[in-house]
């Protein structure tokens, strides 16, 4: 039987969002980010791509290429909404999908031929999300994850495309290779250099080519342009956390150990987020008390891994939630209502200063462990719960973080 994989992807979604709100906004050059020299564009209209500009980009840089163009200092909470809104649509009626980040979806509909027909299953669900959220919205379909994502791109903007099973290759042979998911800017280059443009060239070349001047990633985009993909739907699951708890060898009322000890395990949390590609929806605090009470205390906030965003919130909670002024026992952080996707969705807050901090913090943790660089807040906080490895030898690197 052949799959029928389904991915959808709100178009311009942040852009969407502030037009649905604000009608004056529709077809003028809009731009959603941070407002200052160096705020980054989280998201941007087509009508300001035609001028160079795109996501991740400075907004210096882009208020530069495109004057005329609005902006606008992106909201979380909004965009957290409606991406629940299209959501609830999809898991009303989609039996098994995955949300691949705030505005980005994926669906199984096989098996739903007999019945249904799936592509006029797909067509009347993009139009229901349409008519109920207001957001435009495309879709790709398809036997796999890859060829689907790479059809939904294809067919934007606010359309939808399907490819045949047996015509995959025919259909991403005349593409750019910079179509292929993977294909990074660094690799672009290297493929380049070597006079492959369109992904026709990869597939005529052959696989250990690829592999000799990629390595193994050369294998997966050989795959890719070939329309090889077996990568599982993931369900989604509204309850997925993440959560770490620390017991004191002695109970303890120093504020300056506790909040060190908070602040250490927030930090840490939202790294694993990040290293996930995953965003958090709820946060939550714990305390048990010298006599065994045990309390906690949660927020809902906008899906986010950013230590500035999640840090504030877990110390604010742990506040609120200290109220019996008696000797702790225990305290624990707890992030939930986790969800895919990666850290634009926090590009609105962030200068291009930070986004380069919060990367070379994790490439250093990626490197030589997840204890091998924190803020000098957290120094004081040794062993938290399941973070108690060792450094491989080296020192802790110390970042005093240091106000703009």
């Amino acid at each position: 039987m052949n799959k029928n994989i389904l991915h959808l992807d709100l178009d311009t979604f942040f852009v969407s969002c502030e037009r649905l709100i604000d009608s004056r906004l529709q077809k003028k050059p809009l731009l959603v980010g941070g407002t200052g020299d160096r705020g980054v564009v989280a998201a941007c209209s087509y009508e300001t791509r035609r001028f160079g500009v795109h996501s991740g980009m400075s907004m210096k840089i882009a208020r530069r290429l495109c004057p005329e163009a609005i902006i606008i200092r992106g909201n979380t909470s909004t965009y957290s909404k409606y991406s629940n809104i299209v959501t609830d649509i999809i898991k009303d009626k989609v039996p098994i999908f995955e949300k691949a980040s705030i505005d980005e979806f994926y669906a199984d509909l096989s098996g739903m031929d007999t019945y249904f027909g799936s592509y006029k299953y797909a067509s009347e669900l993009r139009q229901q999300i349409i008519k109920e959220s207001g957001l435009p919205i495309s879709f790709g379909m398809s036997q796999n994850k890859i060829v689907s994502k790479v059809a939904t791109g294809e067919a934007k903007p606010n359309n939808q495309l399907l490819i045949n099973a047996g015509f995959e290759k025919d259909f991403l042979a005349p593409l750019s290779i910079k179509k292929i998911p993977s294909v990074g800017t660094k690799t672009y280059n290297i493929l380049r250099n070597l006079g492959v443009d369109k992904v026709k060239v990869i597939q005529e070349m052959p696989l250990e080519m690829m592999i000799s001047v990629l390595g193994k990633n050369g294998k997966t985009i050989w795959k890719r342009a070939n329309g090889i993909d077996i990568q599982p739907i993931i369900a989604f699951h509204e309850r997925k956390s993440l959560s770490t708890e620390r017991t004191y060898s002695k109970d303890t009322i120093d504020m300056e150990k506790l909040k060190t000890t908070i602040f250490a395990m927030a930090e840490n949390l939202a790294y694993q987020l990040r290293k996930g590609n995953k965003l958090a929806g709820t946060i939550s605090v714990k305390i048990r008390y010298s006599d065994f009470n045990t309390y906690n205390k949660q927020i809902k906030i906008p899906y986010t891994s950013a230590d500035h965003i999640i840090i504030p919130k877990v110390l604010e909670l742990f506040k609120n939630l200290y109220q019996r002024r008696l000797l702790i026992r225990l305290v624990g952080v707890k992030v939930s209502d986790i969800v895919s996707g990666n850290y634009q969705i926090n590009l609105f807050d962030d200068t291009e200063q930070m986004l380069k901090l919060y990367n070379a913090m994790d490439a250093v943790r990626d490197k030589y462990g997840e204890l091998s660089i924190m803020r000098a807040s957290s120094m004081g906080a040794k062993s938290i719960g399941r973070f108690n490895n060792p450094f491989n030898g080296e020192p802790p690197l110390v970042l005093a973080h240091r106000k703009q």
